[in-house]
Order: structure tokens, then sequence, then C-alpha cells
């Protein structure tokens, strides 16, 4: 359950989600895998967590193991969508003492990009020229992600195909990661999957 480096100073784990069971129909809204994705992403002066949920199974080595990354500096914990807060209260509590600042100030370097009508906001990390997804992008296979299911955007003002649109402007990043929370993440060819997926969302793929 220890974190991966996508590459420096960007590292990704995965946990079970609590709240998962097996989806009876594919494609509803409860279909998405138990295995879900927490960032840290590391600046010279501060450590951003973006959507961290802790392990079930090693939680005390897996904090071990964050304490010593975190080495002491201020801690940052975003939150891409509102259900993603998972343990960030925990965090929070945990790495107050680092700095007088608010837990989930934005630091330079870490861009949002509120989704409007969707209802999340995705971070572009700009030295790591990583974007950071909660539920609207998803890992759909090797080097490939999609737009989240119709039966996502249920409680949101957009539909896939607005959601696409929304997503467009992203494609302007120097995009070469792409983290999303659910799936594996992309660390080659990320800019192209992404506008592969915005076509496919409206029609066009």
């Amino acid at each position: 359950m220890l974190p991966q480096e996508i590459a420096p100073g960007l590292l990704r784990w995965t946990a079970p989600h609590p709240e998962w069971t097996p989806a009876e129909v594919p494609g509803s809204s409860s279909d998405w895998d138990e295995m879900v994705g927490s960032t840290v992403y590391e600046l010279p002066d501060r450590l951003i967590l973006i959507d961290p949920l802790l392990p079930r199974e090693g939680r005390g080595e897996f904090l071990e193991w964050l304490d010593a990354r975190v080495a002491g500096r201020p801690v940052s914990i975003l939150t891409t969508i509102r259900w993603h807060r998972r343990d960030r209260a925990e965090l929070a509590r945990r790495y107050r003492g680092n700095a007088r600042t608010a837990w989930n100030m934005i630091p330079a370097g870490v861009r949002p990009f509120p989704l409007r009508g969707a209802g999340e906001t995705v971070y572009w990390l700009e030295a790591a020229r990583a974007l950071v997804a909660g539920d609207t992008i998803i890992g759909a296979g090797p080097g490939a992600v999609s737009l989240c299911p119709e039966s996502w955007l249920g409680d949101v003002r957009v539909d896939r195909a607005g959601l696409a649109g929304l997503l467009e402007p992203l494609l302007e990043l120097p995009l070469q990661y792409l983290l999303p929370s659910h799936g594996d993440p992309v660390s080659s060819g990320a800019l192209a999957a992404l506008s592969r997926a915005i076509e496919e969302a409206r029609g066009r793929g």
C-alpha cells in the first residue's frame, strides 16, 4: 500500500474504499473499482495530499512512511469532489502543527480547475505536468481514460457531452501525467488519451 513514484516528487497510492460493493449493473452509479487512488505531490517547502484515503491494512506503517516524507513541512490537503473527503480530517489534525496557514491552502505551483456544473475541481500540478481528477475522468485500461458514465452525473447539471466541453480547455496544458482516482494513471501519451476521451464523450470518437 506504500505509494509508487510516478515522477520525481509525484507519488500515488491505492486503498480499498470502505463503501465499495460489487455493482449489479455495468455502467450504473455504483459501478466502480474497489481500489481508489490518492496523490502525494512534493514541493520544496510543502507537501500536498489530494483525496487521501488511508489503507486499512498496514495503516501504521503507511503513516510512518508519510511522516518521514512530510519531514515537518506544511501539508495541504485538497479534495476534488465532496465525497472524496475521505481521511482528510484525520490527516489535517495530524499535521496541523506544521504550519500556521489553513490545511486546505492551495500553494503556488498547484492550479485548481473548477468544473462548473459538474461539482468537481481537478488540479494541475505545474512542475510535474500532471493533472489529478476525482470522478469526471476515469481509467479505461493501459494508457487510456474515459469520461465517467452518464449515471455518475445524476446529481449535477451537465451530461457527458457537457462535461467534455468543461474539460476541453485542459487540452491546452502541457500534460504528461494523468492521475484519476478510479483506474490506473497514464504516464505516457496523457494529452492524447484525454483528447480521445473528450471526443468520444461528444460522440465524435
